[in-house]
């Protein structure tokens, strides 16, 4: 994983309302959710809580990549595409149960490898 770059950090931190995450079904069919219960690791990845995950959860556990947009207060759009993984324990669920609102489940966490990322149509590098 290349680093996240410094201004999608300073994004993510401005940015305004739930965020969309979107998963591939092994038939190809794309699914998108609204999130709310999210988070960034130190290391730049992004820490999707599994409150009410159904299909989402389908998705990830047979190997869909994923992408993740927001959209920050001034109106600026970043996208996120890379890798999921689920994880049920460890550092990241850990993370998660930190910030999760503890009336919401936090079955697991989902966790966004980003690979690629986007302002609007200009890919950063």
């Amino acid at each position: 994983m290349n680093p996240l770059p410094e201004e999608v950090r300073q994004a993510w931190d401005q940015r305004a309302g739930a965020i969309v995450l979107t998963t591939v079904s092994p038939d190809g069919k794309p699914n998108s959710i609204y999130a709310t219960c999210v988070g960034m690791s130190e290391d730049g990845r992004i820490v999707i809580a599994d409150n009410y995950f159904h299909k989402t959860r389908e998705n990830i556990l047979s190997g869909s990549p994923g992408a993740v947009l927001f959209i920050t207060g001034d109106n600026k759009a970043y996208q996120l595409k890379g890798d999921l993984e689920y994880h049920r324990d460890g550092k990241f669920f850990t993370f998660m149960k930190s910030w999760n609102p503890p009336e919401h489940p936090g079955h697991a966490a989902a966790v966004l490898t980003p690979r690629e990322v986007y302002s609007g149509a200009k890919r950063l590098d």
